[in-house]
C-alpha cells in the first residue's frame, strides 16, 4: 500500500523587480520603467519575506515623552554660517548642525571646488572640525586642489573612502561639525545588495548617513550625480530624505555659476546664488548684475535690457538680436541663453501686429550677454524691441530697462515682481523703464526714483515710447 504525503511543497518565492532610476517596483519585468519610463532600468532584486507586508507593531514606551511646542528650544536648529555668503543665502542663512543637504550638478561645474572652500571657511570660523570623504579622487589630489584655493587648514581633514564603515569609523575619530561626502554614488554600504550608485546602495547609504547626522548633530553635505535630462540622479525617495536640495548648474564656457534650491525645510526654496570661477577657485557675487551687460561707447543698434528674476533676484540682463540676410524657405532662428519657441512667437507677433517688420525670410539671431539663461515670459518686450532695433536700424537707449510679456494679439500682459525689478534698475541708475499697463508705480503704490516708467498695453505703443525715449 502506498502511502502519499499531504504535505505540499513549498513554492519558491517569486522573484522582485525594483527600477533602478526611480525606485519603482513593478510586478513584473518590464524593457521600460512605467513609473519614469527609463529604458533598461528594470533588475531583480530580492524578494524579502516581507516584502510589501505589514506587520503588526507593538507600542513601547517613547525614548522621550512630547512636550509642549512652547517648552522646546530652538537654537539647536539655528543655522550657522559658513563664510560663504552666496550659499548661506541659499541656504537661508547656513547650515543647520544635523541638517542634511544634497548638492547636485553636472560632472566638472565646480561642485568639489565650492565644498573644498566651504569645509575650509567652517575650519577656520565654526570651532569644530571639518571632515571632507572623497570617494571619486585621492587625497593628494584633493591636497592640490586646496593648494592651489589657498584653503588649507589644521581643522580641515580629508580621506578617501568607498565604504560607509569607514566612513562611520573616520566620524568617531575626528568627531567633525561638517561633513562632506564626495560624492554618495561611490559609497557602499556593506550587506546591502546592488552595486554603489543603484537604488538600494545609495537609499541605504543616503538613510544611514542621515540617521548618524541627526544623532551627532552634524551638518552633511552630500553631493550627488544628475542624469543626461539634468534632474538629481538617484532613487526620488534621496530628495525626501535630505533636508535640502541644491542644484549647481553652469556651463563650461562661462565663469558664471548658479546654485539654485529646490528644496529647502529652513528657509525659501526659491532664492538663486551667483558665483563665478576662476583660476584660484570659486568667489561669491552679491552683484552680479555687471556680468549681464556690455558697455558700449555709443548706442548700438539690435539691444535692450530687462530686468530677469531668478528665484527671489532681480538681475538686470542685456538681450541682443541681430537680422542676418535674406533667405529662400525656411530661414534659421538660433538663440543663446532664450527659449527658441518664445522667440518664434515674438518674430511672429512683430511680423503680424506692426508695420516695416518683414521677418519671415531672414535669418534671426538673439542671445543674452554673460552665460545667463533667461526664459521666464517678462523677457519677451525686451527681445521684441531688440529685434526691431535690429530690423530698424534703430539704436535703443541704454538707460532703458523693458518688462513685460508679449501675448499673441500683441498685447504687453502684466509679470510678477514689476516693484523689485524696478528697483534693481534704479540701483543700477537707469532713467527710463517700459512696463504692462497697471504695474507702474503709480498703480503699485511703490517709488520709483529719478526712474521714468511708461505703462504700455501693447506692442506697437511700446515701439513708439522706445524711439521717443531714444530720442531724448
Amino acid at each position: 500500500m502506498t502511502v502519499r504525503s499531504t504535505s505540499k511543497t513549498a513554492k519558491p518565492a517569486r522573484p522582485g523587480y525594483v527600477c533602478d532610476a526611480c525606485g519603482h517596483q513593478p510586478p513584473k519585468w518590464f524593457g521600460r520603467c512605467p513609473e519614469c519610463g527609463e529604458w533598461g532600468s528594470v533588475i531583480e532584486a530580492s524578494a524579502g519575506p516581507a516584502l510589501g507586508a505589514m506587520r503588526n507593531v507593538a507600542p513601547r514606551a517613547p525614548g522621550e515623552p512630547a512636550r509642549p511646542i512652547a517648552t522646546i528650544s530652538a537654537v539647536p536648529a539655528r543655522a550657522v554660517a559658513t563664510g560663504v555668503s552666496e550659499l548661506d543665502r541659499v541656504l537661508g542663512g547656513g547650515l543647520v548642525p544635523g541638517s542634511v543637504v544634497l548638492l547636485a550638478g553636472e560632472p566638472g561645474v565646480g561642485k568639489s571646488t565650492l565644498l573644498l572652500d566651504v569645509a575650509q571657511q567652517w575650519a577656520a570660523g565654526a570651532g569644530s572640525p571639518s571632515l571632507i570623504v572623497s570617494g571619486e579622487e585621492s587625497v593628494s589630489q584633493v591636497r592640490l586642489r586646496a593648494e592651489r584655493m589657498n584653503t588649507l587648514h589644521e581643522q580641515l581633514y580629508l580621506a578617501a573612502e568607498t565604504d560607509l564603515a569607514a566612513v562611520l569609523g573616520h566620524l568617531d575619530a575626528v568627531k567633525p561639525g561638517l561633513l562632506v561626502l564626495d560624492s554618495v554614488q561611490t559609497i557602499a554600504a556593506p550587506g546591502n545588495d546592488g552595486v554603489p550608485g543603484g537604488v538600494t546602495q545609495v537609499r541605504a547609504v543616503t538613510a544611514a548617513l542621515v540617521a548618524v547626522a541627526k544623532e551627532r548633530n552634524i551638518a552633511t553635505v552630500l553631493v550627488g550625480h544628475v542624469t543626461k535630462d539634468g534632474s538629481v540622479a538617484g532613487p526620488r525617495v534621496l530628495e525626501h530624505l535630505v533636508d535640502v536640495v541644491l542644484h549647481f548648474e553652469g556651463d563650461k564656457h562661462s565663469s558664471l555659476r548658479l546654485v539654485r534650491g529646490l528644496k529647502n525645510r529652513f528657509g525659501a526654496a526659491d532664492e538663486v546664488g551667483c558665483f563665478e570661477m576662476n583660476e584660484s577657485g570659486i568667489t561669491s557675487l552679491p552683484d552680479p548684475s555687471g556680468l549681464f551687460l556690455t558697455r558700449y561707447a555709443e548706442p548700438v543698434p539690435g539691444t535692450c535690457v530687462t530686468v530677469a528674476m531668478e528665484g527671489r533676484r532681480a538681475l538686470v540682463t542685456e538681450v541682443q538680436a541681430l537680422i542676418g540676410a535674406t533667405v529662400a524657405g525656411s530661414p534659421r532662428r538660433t538663440v543663446s541663453g532664450l527659449d527658441s519657441a518664445r522667440l518664434a512667437m515674438v518674430l511672429a507677433v512683430l511680423q503680424r501686429r506692426t508695420e516695416r517688420m518683414a521677418l519671415h525670410d531672414k535669418e534671426v539671431f538673439a542671445a543674452t550677454v554673460g552665460g545667463i539663461r533667461v526664459v521666464e515670459p517678462a523677457a519677451d518686450l525686451a527681445v521684441a524691441l531688440a529685434v526691431a532695433s535690429a530690423g530698424l536700424n534703430l539704436s535703443m537707449s541704454p538707460r532703458l530697462a523693458a518688462i513685460g510679456e508679449v501675448g499673441l494679439t500683441g498685447e504687453v500682459r502684466r509679470v510678477g515682481a514689476v516693484p523689485r525689478r524696478l528697483a534693481e534698475a534704479v540701483r543700477l541708475g537707469f532713467k527710463y523703464a517700459l512696463v504692462p499697463t497697471g504695474c507702474g508705480p503709480s498703480s503699485t503704490g511703490t517709488p520709483a526714483g529719478d526712474l521714468r516708467v511708461e505703462e504700455v498695453s501693447d506692442l506697437r505703443t511700446a515701439l513708439h515710447w522706445a524711439a521717443r525715449l531714444s530720442a531724448e
